[in-house]
């Protein structure tokens, strides 16, 4: 097969060319011999990959393709799309991790040859890792396989045995094997005749057939090729990152930060159970233990099929992995996990009500239609060992929602809900709602007298959409929850935790909102912090005073400088242009586009990789591409050694040729942006190389620099103030209102 079946579109030319759709338009127009499209639609063609890389080095415009690039346009254009490519991508690189010498004998010859042996031997490697499909039946893949309609099984926990599931619509009910014993059991609401009309849980990854990974030999080949510089799992990790990150609205992704604390809470775990798994963040967090077992399953068959490779690139523990609606056809119905981590889907009305109302999961009432988020909790109770532990994401109205009170309830008596945790806004989305944890334990017995931790970490939100402060979070919540579960009580720790005994939260409403039964903080902290913060402001407002700039000077005629572009000296060595990567090393703060824009300190996390990431120095302007807005960040010391972050180009001038200050100056003029920009119908992108500024001598650029970073430093101080007063109006109703601070 030729690589010429992957496709690139306009968008995709540019970025291995390192220019603007514009230029790609303009060499449509402008050269005879541009490659025709192949694809793709009259406003949005796609070209042959291989004629557009011939015609970028004729023309001098691309020396050499870079292969991570490479590999992503042979990923994003391969013909059955970029899920199809993603699981043949992650079979092969699972065949290199485990079975390296396999690979190289296999890819040796010729594309065909190479398609028509390698299902056989990914078989030897997938068959160990997820466990076997009965009857050599591989058609049912999900997704990367032809065919439907034949009945598919699950891997059982214990003995990996199988389970064949009936299709939907047949008659009876489906079976499963129970993980200890291996008996067949039926799996059907009690007190229900015939199967229920939903689809079997699938396992979620199969064999690729020889004629579907014929055309994806290229793909394999290049991804194969990055993996002997960075790692089988580096390179999954950063395509799959680059697939989530090009498809924003189609997947909810679980923070890493938040979902370290959720394992936590959780505690060591030999088996761990996520039931909805998304993109597998969940399990990929929880600590590493021989013998470990990880279970997944999610209704989305691509994430449950990409979460299963994932995961078996990330850890050599056992992978049990099923695509369906975990609800209504649950793959582990004989699993007794001893945690299970769960990032429900919120507000779903279709959970499957109609049809489980005899379900035995409901141990502790059956949900209403509004309280899916209550079914979960159920399902996650109902697969624990007694004794274990369910840590669950949840919507802050499921804890005050009087539709759900009797379950909560039922949840308090019985000590199965042992916490509830109010984040910080923006720790996870939706981001303007301050969600909650649930801790849950699986009782062994009914408490004497139980109580339930109550705990609000919202004082940890960041500032603007930097994100919280994890590690704040993290500290106060592990530590409160930590104490509480040694001593079955905790005592007040005001503004942030308590445990109340559960009697006092058993009337009518049963709410467990945190926020309505902590005391406030301590009055003599709140009013001395009042006090600080009035003083800083006072100070900040007196620099602001002094650093606003002179009357400015006017200049008669306005000078006509010589110009030239950012591409045009990066192109001469005047400066290195880099962008901001999709992975890097762990506990490297990242600067992101939003620290840039608010001007606050770096943020944000990258996803684990072995991947490089690009490093701040002193010195380098930092610029956003997204958003519209004239900013450009000189790099401090105290901002250096982050790593750049997506969305962010990094300048780094040589100080012999260019000032970095003046760069950063002519760069936030508002005409200048405006001509490098390009316009979409919802967001606006800068195109950085396009950007001018004058040719000056170093002398003149210095003198430019002394007025910007002047500038810069009255911005800073009117941001300071501006937070400072904020905060000041704030605590100040806060106290007035909660009896902290007197009147007068």
């Amino acid at each position: 097969m030729q690589d010429n079946a992957t496709e690139v579109t306009a968008a995709g030319i540019a970025r291995l060319a390192g220019v603007g759709r514009a230029a790609v338009s303009n060499w449509r127009r402008r050269h005879a011999d541009f490659p025709k499209p192949v694809g793709g639609t009259e406003t949005s063609p796609s070209f042959a990959l291989t004629d557009v890389e011939s015609w970028l080095r004729r023309h001098g415009k691309l020396a050499e393709v870079p292969l991570r690039e490479r590999v992503w346009q042979q990923l994003v254009g391969h013909p059955e799309g970029p899920v199809t490519a993603l699981v043949h991508a992650g079979c092969a690189l699972l065949l290199i991790h485990d079975r390296p010498t396999v690979w190289l004998e296999l890819s040796a010859g010729s594309d065909e040859r190479l398609a028509a042996m390698l299902p056989g031997a990914l078989e030897q490697v997938l068959t160990p890792r997820f466990g076997a499909v009965p009857g050599g039946d591989r058609s049912r893949a999900v997704p990367g396989g032809p065919g439907a309609g034949e009945p598919a099984a699950v891997n059982t926990p214990a003995t990996g045995s199988t389970a064949v599931h009936a299709p939907a619509g047949a008659s009876g009910s489906p079976a499963v094997n129970t993980p200890a014993t291996g008996s067949t059991t039926v799996h059907a609401p009690a007190g229900a005749s015939g199967a229920v009309n939903t689809p079997p849980a699938l396992p979620a990854v199969h064999p690729p057939t020889g004629p579907a990974l014929l055309a994806s030999a290229p793909l394999l080949r290049g991804a194969a090729e990055l993996a002997a510089g960075t790692g089988a799992r580096q390179t999954f990790e950063f395509l799959l990152g680059r697939h989530l990150d090009a498809n924003p609205r189609q997947y909810t992704l679980t923070p890493a930060d938040l979902a370290g604390l959720m394992a936590d809470l959780a505690g060591p775990a030999r088996t761990v159970l996520d039931p909805a798994c998304g993109t597998g963040a969940l399990l990929r967090a929880a600590a590493p233990r021989p013998g470990q077992e990880l279970y997944a399953q999610d209704g989305a068959a691509d994430l449950a099929t990409l979460t299963a490779l994932r995961l078996a690139l990330h850890t050599p523990a056992g992978v049990h992995a099923a695509a369906g609606d975990t609800l209504r056809a649950d793959a582990f119905p004989g699993l007794r996990a001893d945690a299970v981590l769960c990032h429900p889907p919120f507000n779903e009305r279709n959970w499957g009500h109609d049809e489980l109302a005899y379900d035995p999961r409901w141990e502790y009432g059956f949900p209403a239609r509004t309280e899916s988020e209550l079914a979960w909790v159920q399902h996650a109770l109902a697969r624990l060992r007694d004794g274990g532990t369910a840590v669950l994401l949840m919507p802050p109205a499921a804890a005050s929602r009087r539709s759900g009170r009797r379950i909560r309830a039922d949840l308090l008596r019985r000590g199965a809900l042992r916490a509830v945790v109010a984040l910080p806004v923006g720790a996870a989305p939706p981001y303007n709602i301050p969600l909650h944890l649930w801790v849950l334990r699986r009782p062994e017995k009914a408490p004497a007298q139980p109580e339930v931790l109550l705990a609000d970490v919202g004082r940890f939100a960041g500032e603007g959409r930097g994100g919280p402060d994890w590690r704040g979070v993290g500290d106060a919540v592990l530590d409160a929850w930590r104490a509480f579960d040694r001593a079955g009580r905790l005592d007040e720790r005001p503004g942030v935790a308590r445990s109340l005994p559960v009697i006092e939260l058993l009337d009518d409403d049963v709410d467990l909102a945190p926020a309505r039964h902590l005391p406030p903080p301590a009055a003599a902290d709140g009013a001395g912090e009042l006090t600080d913060v009035r003083t800083r402001l006072g100070e900040t407002l007196r620099l602001t005073a002094d650093l606003t700039p002179a009357p400015a000077d006017a200049v008669q005629p306005a000078p006509r400088w010589p110009l030239t572009t950012v591409g045009e000296l990066a192109r001469g060595g005047a400066l290195l242009m880099r962008t901001g990567g999709n992975g890097g090393h762990a506990r490297v703060p990242v600067l992101t586009d939003h620290d840039v824009l608010s001007g606050t300190a770096p943020s944000g996390t990258l996803p684990e990789s072995d991947e490089e990431p690009v490093l701040t120095e002193p010195g380098d302007v930092v610029v956003p591409v997204l958003g519209g807005g004239s900013i450009a960040r000189v790099v401090d010391d105290a901002t250096a050694g982050a790593a750049l972050g997506r969305n962010l180009v990094l300048l780094r001038p040589d100080p012999t040729a260019l000032d970095p200050w003046f760069l950063a100056g002519f760069l936030r003029g508002t005409a200048n942006n405006r001509q490098a920009s390009s316009y979409a119908s919802t967001a606006t992108r800068l195109d950085v190389r396009r950007l001018q500024l004058p040719r000056l001598p170093l002398d003149e650029q210095h003198r430019y620099g002394d007025r910007f970073r002047a500038l810069d430093e009255f911005e800073r101080a009117l941001r300071l103030a501006g937070r400072l007063g904020e905060q000041l109006v704030r605590g100040m109703y806060d106290g007035l209102t909660d009896g902290t601070v007197a009147p007068g």
